[in-house]
């Protein structure tokens, strides 16, 4: 059987060209108002994830 590609997974993360496995920062959703704006467009950056967490991000992204 041929293996599949999570689709959840692909919307949620990105692969840069040297293999990094990025995703969106946390807390953005809610309890905003009180941080600063320096804060807030930090988040919005992609951060890159740790080794092992990529590892296994990658299996889940056959294709």
């Amino acid at each position: 059987m041929k293996a599949k590609t999570r689709k959840s997974i692909v919307k949620r993360f990105k692969i840069t060209k040297n293999g990094k496995v990025m995703r969106r920062a946390v807390g953005q959703m809610h309890y905003r108002a009180k941080s600063t704006g320096q804060k807030r467009r930090e988040l919005r950056r992609l951060t890159e994830m740790s080794k092992e967490e990529s590892k296994k991000i990658k299996k889940l992204l056959k294709y």
